[in-house]
């Protein structure tokens, strides 16, 4: 079986957000899956996809803390910045985490760890909606 289709991420606050819930209820499909995998791809070039932490808020915002230190907004070197001081800096984080996930299904759930969760890591200071495409791929 294999089934894609969009989906839409309904506006964020710039931060790490916790989309597992998103996702696997946009797939009912994914209960007839006995073993596949889905793909998770992000249309975007400001915000991005990681698996990590589900359980403690802590992680989210150190991850923005972290980030933010690493890649500042503002610096007078950066050319890229028509839509704001957040424009580079969100398209440098994004390729830092990456567009897509790969996660491995069984028996009709995501074989996700004890405290995994998917994230949306949304790295601009203006909330948009954001498009996902989930690929789903199995037996």
């Amino acid at each position: 079986m294999w089934g894609q289709k969009e989906i839409i991420i309904k506006n964020k606050t710039r931060g790490f957000h916790l989309i597992t819930n998103e996702i696997i209820q946009n797939l009912p499909e994914l209960k007839k899956i006995s073993i596949g995998l889905l793909h998770i791809f992000i249309k975007h070039t400001s915000a991005s996809l990681t698996l990590n932490e589900n359980s403690d808020q802590s992680v989210r915002i150190d991850f923005e803390s972290h980030l933010n230190n690493m890649v500042p907004e503002g610096k007078p070197y950066y050319t890229h910045t028509i839509e704001g001081t957040d424009d580079i800096p969100a398209h440098i984080k994004s390729s830092i985490f990456g567009s897509s996930l790969m996660i491995p299904i069984n028996s009709g759930y995501l074989n996700l760890g004890t405290w995994q969760g998917i994230y949306l890591c949304e790295h601009r200071n203006n909330c948009k909606t954001r498009k996902v495409v989930l690929t789903i791929q199995g037996n």
